[in-house]
């Protein structure tokens, strides 16, 4: 009886020392920024840009030499300001996206993912004719495009 009394505290003791499993199941991920190129004389249609090159100040060539419609890019969450140029034909826009990052707690297992609030675009408009919105209340997701840039 004794032994059966022991082993049952020791496996109780067991059990209750496990720690239960940590699984992120919500995937947050920090969002990039999605761009759309449009045509500037049918705003409805997609255009590619061909010979197109994307870098960002101070960063090495994320796209070199590739013909897109869309773009992902990351914003630096160190920052309250990204500046990329895309390069059409030999051709720089300088790019401009401002923004105050601010941290989300998700869980403890996934940690922490960057939303960007108050975000505004400026360009030089080498060769974008033009781009909407000028302005957005937050970037969280990447489901849909942010800006469409009409070329």
């Amino acid at each position: 009886m004794k032994k059966i009394l022991l082993l049952f505290i020791v496996t109780i003791i067991i059990i209750s020392a496990c720690e239960k499993d940590d699984f992120c199941t919500k995937n947050p991920i920090t969002s990039n920024l999605v761009l759309r190129f449009y045509d500037t004389n049918n705003r409805e249609t997609l255009k590619s840009v061909s010979s197109f090159y994307v870098w960002a100040e101070g960063k090495d060539t994320i796209f070199s030499n590739v013909s897109i419609d869309s773009l992902y890019i990351p914003l630096n969450s160190l920052a309250n300001e990204t500046v990329y140029n895309f390069s059409k034909d030999n051709v720089v826009n300088k790019f401009t996206i401002k923004y105050t990052p601010k941290e989300e707690y998700i869980s403890r297992s996934c940690g922490y993912r960057i939303l960007f609030n108050e975000v505004t675009f400026e360009s030089d408009n080498a060769w974008i004719t033009d781009f909407t919105p000028s302005t957005l209340t937050t970037i969280d997701n990447q489901n849909s495009a942010h800006v469409q840039i009409f070329h």
